[in-house]
Formats: structure tokens, sequence, C-alpha cells
């Protein structure tokens, strides 16, 4: 099956983020607000019953190619094109150097060849692509390069869902990138100057894991990521009040559940969250030569839980806010800027996966 898609493609008129985590089919389209700037046009979360995905596998293509259809359909656009992505996990990515100057063609082989030194797999098995990042830092005649593979299996599974959903991928990225995209404009819009020289921890919390990533300047200093999430409180909401999983994730989403779920259910799965960061941030310090961040982002499902800023910047006496990658953005008259604000922080995939329209 040959795809015209590229990890690292071109831009395109019109365009929707989608993605499919294992919570929920979340979809994002952006326009330009004609001033330099983005406008949110529309946007749709669709949540996916339970094992449609685990582990970032699509288990039930059928079924979740139904939940992408319901979310388009919700979207109500005319447009068809998106933007996908693959959870890092299945994605390899390796920097090379190479000599400066070389012609397209040239750069292909250079990085076949390096490419079967790291991955494991026969390379008719896997979608490769790479992207000069600019000049090597050690050498002006010398080039650093990106390459990025996936095995096709994965790739086609998720252009098979949006395909049988009526809709035409064009672009493939990888949905730690996509969050870093995406996290560009949280840290310009809600960030003191911009972030400048500071070390901010992007925590995000999703249905079954914690991915924390210290940054600073655009620059990576750390990355971990740790089996906690937010399905363990939906369980604990489901077998409490014998409910369905997927009643469970609703009721908590709408924040009408009994009386008792807070004091019994919440604050018990916040003290874990809680323990769980303080644990990631030790292993950053730990590890590094770093000993601080400045401040913290929360992204993910979890960062809609009311107060949950408050709470993470008293135990950790870091200044902490909510992701909002919205927050300079126009809206267009359907947004509904209540709705957006509360699912803002579980749509940095979708929000990054929808600025590639605007690459260059």
């Amino acid at each position: 099956m040959q795809l015209d898609l590229s990890i690292f493609g071109p831009k395109t008129r019109s365009l929707i983020g989608l993605d499919i985590s294992s919570s929920a089919v979340k979809m994002v389209e952006l326009g330009s607000d004609g001033k330099g700037g983005y406008r949110v046009e529309r946007y749709a979360v669709e949540i996916l019953a339970r094992d449609i995905v685990s582990d970032g596998n699509i288990v039930n293509l059928e079924a979740a190619a139904e939940s992408v259809r319901r979310a388009w359909k919700k979207l109500a656009t005319p447009t068809r094109q998106v933007a996908i992505a693959l959870p890092a996990s299945h994605v390899i990515t390796k920097k090379i150097i190479v000599a400066a100057g070389q012609r397209e063609e040239e750069l292909e082989l250079l990085v076949e060849s390096e490419a079967n030194q790291y991955i494991p797999f026969a390379l008719d098995e896997v979608n490769l692509d790479f992207q000069v990042l600019g000049q090597a830092p050690s050498s002006p005649d010398e080039i650093e390069v990106l390459i990025a593979a996936s095995r096709k299996e994965k790739v086609e599974d998720r252009v098979a869902v949006a395909e049988s959903a009526g809709l035409k991928p064009k672009v493939l990225d990888v949905e730690s990138y996509a969050v870093l995209a995406a996290f560009e404009l949280v840290q310009q819009a809600q960030i003191p100057d911009g972030g400048k020289g500071q070390i901010v921890a992007l925590v995000d919390v999703g249905a079954n894991v914690m991915n924390l990533t210290v940054l600073r300047d655009g620059q990576q200093l750390y990355a971990r990521e740790q089996a906690f999430g937010g399905n363990q409180l939906t369980q604990e909401v489901a077998r409490a009040f014998g409910m369905s999983f997927e009643e469970a994730e609703a009721e908590k989403r709408r924040n009408n559940l009994p009386e008792k779920y807070e004091v019994e259910l919440l604050r018990p799965f916040l003290d874990s969250m809680m323990q769980e960061l303080t644990r990631a941030l030790q292993f950053f310090y730990t590890s590094t030569q770093f000993n601080q961040v400045n401040h913290i982002v929360l992204a993910g499902g979890c960062a809609v839980i009311p107060g949950i800023d408050e709470m993470v910047a008293s135990r950790t006496q870091i200044n902490t806010i909510v992701a909002n990658p919205f927050a300079n953005m126009v809206l267009a008259d359907r947004v509904r800027s209540k709705s957006l604000l509360a699912d803002a922080s579980s749509l940095m995939v979708a929000c990054g996966l929808a600025l590639r329209r605007f690459d260059e």
C-alpha cells in the first residue's frame, strides 16, 4: 500500500487535526485570523468505548472508524483532509550528522543506510522519512538530519480508520511533536516573557500514561513516561457507583457524580497523582545537572480536574498553569468559549496537528 503521507509533509489549504487517543477521538480545525494569528474554526470530542485503542494500538478498527465518523459529523465541516499522529512509542527517531550541500537523492540514500543501523526491522516493513534540521552545532560544513521510522502496519491502521470514516489522511506526525507544537503557543500566551531562558516542565496526564517533558528555549532537557492516568479514577467510579466504564467516564467529565465522589475517590486519586508528579521531578533533578523548574504546565485529560493547578502549585511550590493552546486565538462564532476552555488541555495533540496546515 503506497501512502501519500509524509511525517514532515507539505502544508495543505484546509486540514483537521485528528487525535485518536485511548479515551477519545479529538478533532480541531484552525484557520487564519487575517493578522498572522489563528482562529479556532471548530472542534469536537467523541468518547471512545474502552479497549478500542490499547497502548496506542487500534484494536477495533471498525469501532474506531465509527467514532471518528461521529466526531467528524459533530464538527460539521466540509473539510475531509486530516493530519494524524502515531504515539511516540511506535516511532523510532534518530538525529544524524551528514556533510552539507548534498542533493535530495544523495540524502535519501544516506538516510536509508543510517536507518539500516538503527531500525530493528527490514526497511521494506517501515515507513521512513527525514527532515533537515539545519546546520550541525559542531561544524558549518555539516547538517543535522532527523530520521523517523515506524512499522507500516502501525501507520496503515490509523490511515484505514480515517479512510473508513470518509476522511483523507494528508500528514502523518508523531504525537510528542504535535504536543510540542501546541506547547509553543502555550508558552507564548501563558508564561511570562514567553518562557525565555526558563525551565518548564510539561506534565501530560492522559488516560493511562503520565509524560513529563522538561524544556528550556524549545530544547528538550529530559523526558520520562510513567504508567499512571485518569482511567484508574474512571474504574474506581464505575466500581463505586455500579456504572459501566463508559458511563463513569461521561459522568466524570460532566462533573455529575454523587457527593462522596470527591472525598472517597477524587482526593485519593489526586494524592497518587501528586506522588507520581513529585517522583518524576525528582528523577529529573537526580539524573541531570538541573535542580529547579520555573513553571509546570499541565496537559491531558486529568488537567481539567477543577483546582488541579492550585494543588500542584502548593505541593511543589512551583508556578503551575493548565495548558490552553487556544488562549491567544480568535474563536469562530460556532465555538463555545466555556466548552473549549474546559477541553483545551486535552486537545494539545489535535491542536498541534491542526497547526500543520500552516507549515512553511
